[in-house]
């Protein structure tokens, strides 16, 4: 498991976000922050509920996402958010919400 982002839930556009349609949220390439940040942007007719939409969450790049995520509590996914891209977002015993992410390359790279 590597360190990937944090992600940050906002009520305010940011400059570069994109849609992702599957979950109606507005994101920013954590890939091109200082500080590896993602901003969240929930549209109000989001599907996304409970701890994903108002908790801020920590990334990691998994190699499985199945093998990683054995134990925790799925609260959204898994889907793909972009080609390549496996994501699932788990909720550990204390009650933190953990983004994996499974992938090869970088499907982040839009350039």
């Amino acid at each position: 498991m590597e360190f990937s982002h944090i992600g940050l839930i906002t009520e305010n556009s940011h400059q570069g976000e994109v849609f992702v349609e599957a979950t109606r949220v507005w994101v920013t390439d954590f890939t091109k922050h200082p500080y590896q940040v993602e901003w969240l942007r929930f549209e109000p007719d989001s599907p996304v509920t409970g701890p994903v939409r108002e908790q801020s969450h920590v990334a990691y790049h998994v190699d499985s996402l199945e093998e990683a995520s054995r134990g925790l509590d799925c609260v959204l996914g898994p889907f793909t958010p972009l080609p390549g891209l496996e994501v699932g977002f788990y909720l550990t015993d204390d009650g933190a919400v953990v983004e994996l992410m499974e992938y090869e390359g970088n499907p982040f790279d839009s350039d």
